[in-house]
């Protein structure tokens, strides 16, 4: 597969990958090895990042388009996104709560569909 699809399976940045992952296709098999068995760099680049988008959008609590409305638009380390936990600015609540939302409505109506289907008799 091609390095980006890699990266992003493994949750890391591409750009801050080293030289030899982002110039070499990776297989399947290297894939489940990393995930297993990570190499020093992939522990370190998850540990402190730079992170990607998604990475990011998660630590934070938010979605990406949320990211989006915040003006996020590079990747953060750790420590930026520890700081903004810290001292999180007004656009960081308001998509933090919309988010919260979100989430619970979708919960609700995952358990209403739930419920529907729990009352259709099954078809043998």
């Amino acid at each position: 597969m091609k390095p980006a699809t890699a990266a992003q399976k493994l949750g890391v940045y591409l750009p801050a990958t080293p030289e030899s992952f982002q110039s070499q296709p990776v297989s399947r098999d290297e894939l489940n090895d990393m995930i297993a068995r990570p190499p020093q760099w992939l522990v370190d680049l998850r540990k402190t990042g730079p992170h990607p988008r998604p990475v990011v959008a998660h630590k934070l609590g938010v979605s990406n388009a949320g990211l989006a409305r915040g003006e996020v638009t590079e990747p953060l380390t750790s420590e930026q996104i520890a700081g903004l936990l810290q001292n999180p600015p007004e656009w960081l609540v308001r998509e933090r709560a919309v988010h919260a939302e979100v989430n619970e409505e979708n919960a609700r109506v995952k358990a209403v569909k739930a419920y529907k289907r729990s009352l259709t008799p099954r078809q043998n």
